[in-house]
């Protein structure tokens, strides 16, 4: 399937995106845990052959987006979701089915709760309902042992092509997830990075620049004023956000269905694509309420 990559300016942000499928159809905007390729390609194709037309994109600091001082961001999680309701005004202004991956999905609730006028439906894969940092106590926390393993894992050389790919293959391999295709995504995301900082380079893989922003107000006690179709999408097997984050997520938007990948940590693996955008293709046609998360294909 072709594809266009270009930027787009909105409301004074360069943001680099991908579109994938018809101009004119519905819009499903993908908001990625740090750069586009958060988002699996096979993903992206088969919502655009369903009839929609997918945008996926880059946070601000990453990829083709805006990138200043990712060490010492001049903008709060609140900017960030502001950046994607403007960007789908800027597409189209129709509203947007919008979707969030980790700490993209992070970015999604706060848009779906700041700007609710911007979207018509939700999906969160693999995310939770606070800000990086402590947990509440009635939340599930990082696996223990799989932190101490990722966070022992020696850093990269950050201008090192072939050293990056490793170190996410390596980290893949400790959450969980295909180190094949980490080491795929690492690569591609080295190539298309702005820049040879090592500090920029970081960002790119990295989701730490979000331990830096500014995260408040919470926004975990306002979940239940998101009234547009929500899916919540997350594998059983993620250590990094336990699936009891999701659980709540679901419990506490109303009507939001659940979909429980079993063999899947962090990341959407293959086997899982056709049930994640066969949810997402049908999201808002269901009755409202709780479902049994179907199995894999």
């Amino acid at each position: 399937m072709t594809h266009l990559t270009t930027t787009v300016n909105a409301h004074g942000i360069t943001l680099g995106i991908q579109s994938f499928g018809d101009e004119e159809a519905p819009l499903v905007l993908l908001v990625g845990g740090t750069t586009m390729l958060s988002w699996p390609d096979a993903l992206c194709e088969r919502l655009a052959a369903g009839g929609r037309r997918v945008v996926r994109y880059d946070l601000r600091d990453s990829g083709q987006s805006t990138t200043r001082d990712p060490e010492a961001p001049a903008y709060t999680l609140r900017d960030l979701a502001a950046d994607a309701a403007a960007l789908a005004d800027a597409l189209g202004g129709r509203p947007a089915h919008l979707a969030g991956i980790g700490v993209g999905g992070m970015v999604a609730q706060v848009a779906a709760l700041d700007h609710p006028d911007a979207f018509s439906a939700l999906t969160l894969v693999g995310t939770r309902s606070v800000a990086p940092g402590p947990t509440d106590d009635d939340l599930p926390d990082h696996d223990r042992a799989t932190m101490g393993r990722l966070f022992t894992h020696a850093m990269p050389d950050w201008t090192d092509r072939e050293a990056v790919a490793d170190f996410a293959a390596a980290g893949a391999e400790i959450l969980g997830d295909d180190p094949v295709a980490a080491r795929a995504v690492a690569a591609r995301i080295w190539d298309r990075t702005p820049g040879a900082a090592p500090a920029v380079r970081m960002a790119n893989h990295l989701g730490m620049v979000f331990s830096r922003l500014d995260c408040t107000p919470r926004w975990r006690e306002r979940l239940p004023e998101i009234k547009v179709p929500t899916l919540v999408v997350h594998g059983r097997r993620n250590r990094f956000f336990p699936v009891g984050n999701a659980e709540a997520i679901a419990r506490e938007i109303p009507g939001a269905r659940l979909l429980v990948l079993e063999d899947a940590a962090t990341a959407i693996p293959d086997a899982a694509i056709d049930a994640v955008t066969g949810a997402m293709l049908t999201l808002g046609q269901r009755t409202p309420g709780h479902v049994p998360a179907p199995q894999e294909p």
